[in-house]
């Protein structure tokens, strides 16, 4: 079998994950605005986008850049060496992208394949030193001026985009407030007139750079091609694009009634599509087609591949428009079908939320600190600040009320102003870089105008400051994780398949695959258990009688989650069952993050409720109360017993598991006539359960009498045994007074007699 051959095949099948996990990772770069503000229904946005990322596909030159740029000197590498360095990028690229998929965390492309090809280029030229093989020193193998300008493009990325996006949002929040929709109407058109002159400039520089019509030159022009008549006429194009754009915005807001915000996110989300496409396309197919054009040259050059040098690449060479075309339709499908896209833009758009989320990210010390640090010199600027000027600005930033919404996520995370910005700042950042041709990356300045953003708009509130900021330090540790590790895992692959050959290269290709395979289906697995996390649904209803039927859905789906979590922990007990137990802690946590999100919206509940709906307050706080008694009861019997097993204590006596499944069956009759009663909602047959719990506490006492007498009659010689049989008895007592709490609720607060009312009903919620 050829070898190289077998590296082309491979590296054409890896160009098309390649792509498929590159689009998952920077969706976030122009979907987050759009999706976050929900300004636009998220099938549009969609279509925006995939006509954005065609349109930069198909239109894109395709210079390989990236592979010829620079990173190394490609005379000084044969063919043999520089098909090892590619595969290796290729197989590095894939699984880096992919984990960081995974994880939902946003990295950079560009960073990645860059990298990958400085660490294989490093270890392959480092291999030739050792042998002899090269009288070069490695500083003439490397191009090290560029990765040092990767480093700097990463710092300024995170600061520059950071500081700008929260100075500009922060100014235009006070001119505008997030009350804007009852300001003057020539205030959104002189918006929308500075908005899209600067996503209009982002276009002709950035998004059509690469295009073959950059290079065209044209009579309109003055016989000057449109990358010179940018350069060099920059400030008359901006004064005419902003007279132009101001002009259509006063027509749209007065005559045409159009909102001004939803066109500039439209814009920016196709603008941003657009260059995404175009200019960075080549991170994913760039290094497979300088692979193939480097095979087709050896192929015909009858050169052995140890002795054909490879100085040919130093040229550029385009690709071909159906390789594009082709490229450009992957990157279209995947964006509809990816389900981590949607994991990645969640990160993004959950840390932008303004103030109200579950957070994803633990605090640390770092992020307390930078907290404490911040809020110190907001009160040390504050207490010099006269109290006038600070009233006024506090009004500024203040709220609207918005709507409330049954699930977290369908409520949008930001309003349309912080979406105009985001777009706009990004686009002129990365258009200021790219005229100056400094490396910022699109993902790191996208990503941090968010942030800043955020900041400035107040979303970070005390309540959740430390959180946010731990995820952003989480994700800014990972980008420069992504150069580290794309360094040197390349390199470690690299020499792996320069001295393995074909097995060594059917081995990683094997193992390739299996990683990916195996993240797909722990990925689908999260999928799958985030959606059951949303089981116990939000409350809207504003009067008792309503929240009791309301409510039911959830007591029915509590109890049910409750009798499974005991049968399989007295299962897994029987059977000393690690795995199972394992499993059963692991359902407790998913409940509690459940309850967790009821607890959560209890602020937002009680302040959205009428003047006279007192009533329903406490009701729904003795309801989360219960629900988290029997979470902690299921918590502590799922450990005691998981704790037992995996310490390989001695196995419970058959008298022992006999009467704790008797226990369990007399909890699971218990349970199936309450999710009965509770799914017909007939509070009225709860009255007949509530006199069964007698008889289940006399047996429950009946079974710890026995356990007792078979101590102290010597029969059980175990302490562990005991104490375990004990703790469970005693607290799954517990587990059925907070059972028999939460039904008494119900069934001493209904009145059918009396209509539900919802939330909001006979007021109007802005």
């Amino acid at each position: 079998m050829d070898f190289y051959l077998v590296i082309i095949i491979a590296l054409a099948v890896l160009a098309t994950a390649d792509l498929v996990v590159g689009v998952s990772n920077d969706a976030v770069n122009f979907l987050n605005s759009a999706i976050g503000s929900k300004a636009i229904s998220f099938r549009t946005v969609m279509i925006i986008a995939s006509l954005g990322v065609a349109a930069g596909a198909i239109f894109s030159s395709g210079l390989m850049e990236v592979a010829r740029k620079g990173i190394f000197n490609p005379d000084l590498f044969y063919f043999d060496e520089i098909m090892v360095i590619f595969m290796a990028v290729m197989l590095t690229d894939i699984l880096l992208l992919d984990f960081f998929n995974t994880l939902g965390m946003p990295t950079s492309t560009t960073v990645s394949i860059v990298f990958e090809l400085l660490g294989a280029a490093v270890a392959i030229s480092l291999v030739k030193i050792y042998w002899g093989n090269a009288n070069e020193s490695l500083y003439e193998f490397i191009n090290i001026s560029k990765a040092s300008q990767i480093i700097m493009g990463i710092l300024l990325s995170v600061f520059i985009a950071f500081t700008v996006g929260a100075v500009v949002q922060y100014l235009s929040r006070l001119i505008l407030t997030f009350h804007f929709q009852d300001n003057p109407k020539w205030m959104g058109a002189v918006f929308g007139g500075i908005a899209m002159t600067a996503i209009t400039y982002f276009i002709l520089v950035k998004g059509i750079k690469g295009t073959p019509f950059a290079d065209n030159r044209y009579d309109f022009l003055g016989s000057m091609s449109l990358k010179d008549f940018m350069a060099t006429q920059a400030d008359r194009v901006l004064f005419i694009s902003w007279m132009l754009w101001t002009a259509l915005s006063l027509l749209a807001v007065y005559f045409l009634r159009t909102d001004i915000y939803k066109i500039i996110i439209i814009v920016g989300t196709f603008s941003l599509a657009l260059a995404f496409a175009g200019n960075d396309l080549v991170n994913f197919i760039g290094v497979p087609i300088a692979a193939w054009q480097s095979f087709e040259a050896w192929k015909t050059s009858g050169v052995s591949a140890a002795l054909f040098n490879m100085s040919f690449l130093s040229a550029k060479v385009a690709t071909p428009t159906l390789l594009l075309i082709i490229a450009g339709l992957i990157m279209v499908i995947t964006l509809w079908l990816s389900s981590k896209a949607q994991e990645v833009l969640k990160t993004s758009i959950e840390l932008s939320r303004q103030e109200r989320t579950n957070e994803r990210f633990d605090s640390n010390a770092l992020s307390r600190s930078l907290v404490r640090a911040f809020v110190g010199s907001v009160r040390a600027i504050e207490s010099v600040t006269p109290s006038i000027l600070t009233e006024k600005i506090k009004a500024r930033f203040t709220p609207a009320k918005m709507q409330r919404y049954s699930k977290t996520e369908d409520a949008p995370a930001f309003d349309n102003i912080r979406a105009s910005i985001n777009l706009t700042v990004a686009a002129v950042l990365i258009s200021i870089a790219t005229s100056y041709k400094l490396p910022l990356s699109t993902t790191y300045v996208t990503f941090m105008v968010a942030m800043g953003t955020s900041l400035a708009d107040r979303a970070w509130g005390a309540d959740s400051a430390v959180y946010r900021v731990a995820g952003v330090l989480n994700v800014i540790a990972g980008w420069f994780l992504t150069a580290l590790t794309a360094f040197t895992a390349c390199g470690i692959v690299a020499v792996i398949i320069y001295y393995g050959k074909l097995p060594a290269l059917l081995s990683l290709l094997a193992f390739t695959v299996f990683l990916l395979v195996n993240n797909y289906r722990k990925h689908k697995k999260n999928v799958t258990e985030s959606k059951r996390e949303h089981d116990l649904q939000m409350i809207e209803s504003s009067s008792v009688q309503g929240l009791i039927v309301e409510s039911a859905y959830n007591v029915s789906m509590m109890v049910n989650k409750c009798n499974d979590i005991y049968l399989a922990s007295i299962n897994g007990l029987a059977k000393q069952n690690t795995e199972e137990l394992r499993n059963t802690k692991r359902e407790v946590v998913r409940l509690e993050k459940e309850i967790e999100k009821l607890r959560n919206e209890l602020f937002y509940f009680i302040q959205e409720m009428d003047e006279e709906s007192f009533g329903v307050s406490h009701f729904y706080i003795n309801l989360i109360s219960i629900l988290e008694d029997m979470a902690q009861s299921l918590a502590y019997i799922s450990k005691v017993s998981h704790k037992h097993v995996s310490n390989n204590h001695r196995q419970l006596k058959y008298s022992q598991i006999k009467e704790l499944k008797e226990t369990q069956l007399d909890l699971d009759e218990l349970f199936a006539e309450i999710r009965f009663a509770f799914d017909l909602t007939d509070f009225e047959a709860v009255g007949d359960i509530l006199t069964k719990k007698g008889v289940l506490f006399e047996n429950i006492d009946e079974k710890i009498n026995q356990q007792v007498l078979r101590t102290r009659s010597k029969e059980e010689k175990s302490p562990k045994n005991t104490t375990l049989f004990f703790s469970l008895m005693v607290e799954t007592k517990d587990l059925i007074v907070a059972t028999f709490n939460l039904i008494e609720l119900y069934y001493l607060k209904f009145d059918p007699k009396i209509a539900p009312r919802k939330v909001g009903e006979g007021k109007k919620i802005r």
